[in-house]
């Protein structure tokens, strides 16, 4: 018998994040094709008001059933902040920006998010600017400048719309830069909570006074659409949102919104039926491998 001691061999612990990457640019750029939905029989601020205070109702009230808050006062003023930024002005100009543009292209202006906030994220936050970096970000920007060129040139998008929908990117680059800028500590999730009840809270008011109520049409797609912006959009894909912001960092998080223009636009093809060519999805290529090289690890230094 062999007195040898036995070796146990550790096994390789599987890495969910390509899976949280795969469902989170999903659920976000399909969030595009059920917002317009939604605003075609909602007042966008009364969509956008009731969604958040239900999604803020749902996850602070299963955290308060479970008894596990755990969330500092500080950290809880920051992501109230962060839910004016990323849920209230984000969602509300992009919202009003999708009554007179298409998903589609609604979709290809936010993805320009990765430029600002790499920018911002090199000169605020110390995050390295490589010239891998630089390319692959021009790649990104070139994918998708090919395909809001093409869309501009066969659709019949308003400017009015257009202005909104600059507006909505402006705010979701500052919300990224003030999410690692500020820090918050704690649960993720709980913050979710809190930012979706802070921008309900603050669009409520808002929806009330400049909206009107009588102007629902209550159909079996708004309650459809409802649902999944409530459960896949607010509670879901934000979550992820800021996982990967956490563990990827702002620029590299960021890129991974090169992926909604053709996500969007298929999505947009599929179920609202808007038109689409083949020209649109070339611009897949130069974002895909803008995407890789903003993403790919360093090689360690030897």
């Amino acid at each position: 018998m062999s007195l040898a001691p036995s070796i146990s061999v550790p096994r390789s612990r599987f890495n969910a994040l390509p899976l949280y990457i795969g469902l989170f640019c999903l659920l976000w750029s399909y969030a595009f094709v059920a917002g317009k939905i939604g605003v075609t029989h909602c007042p966008p601020l009364i969509l956008l008001a009731a969604r958040f205070s239900l999604a803020g109702i749902l996850i602070l009230g299963a955290t308060m059933m479970r008894g596990d808050w755990s969330l500092s006062w500080r950290d809880a003023a920051i992501f109230a902040v962060l839910g004016i930024a990323n849920n209230a002005l984000y969602l509300g100009l992009g919202y009003t920006g999708l009554q007179s543009v298409s998903a589609g292209l609604g979709g290809l202006i936010v993805s320009a998010n990765p430029v600002f906030t790499a920018a911002l994220a090199a000169l605020l936050l110390g995050e390295s600017m490589t010239w891998r970096k630089a390319g692959g970000l021009l790649l990104g920007i070139i994918g998708v400048t090919a395909i809001v060129w093409h869309r501009l040139s066969v659709g019949t998008d308003s400017l009015h719309g257009i202005v909104f929908t600059l507006a909505s990117l402006a705010s979701i680059v500052a919300g990224t830069i003030l999410f690692k800028l500020l820090a918050p500590q704690g649960s993720l999730w709980i913050g979710n909570g809190v930012q979706n009840l802070a921008a309900g809270i603050v669009l409520t008011p808002v929806a009330l006074t400049f909206a009107d109520v009588h102007a629902i049409d209550v159909t079996p797609s708004l309650i459809g659409a409802f649902a999944f912006l409530v459960l896949g959009g607010s509670i879901l894909a934000y979550w992820l949102w800021f996982h990967l912001l956490k563990v990827c960092g702002a620029t590299a998080a960021s890129a991974y919104h090169f992926l909604m223009p053709p996500l969007g636009i298929l999505f947009a093809f599929l179920v609202l039926g808007e038109h689409v060519e083949a020209r649109d999805l070339l611009g897949i290529i130069p974002v895909a491998l803008g995407i890789y090289l903003v993403t790919r690890p360093a090689k360690p230094a030897s």
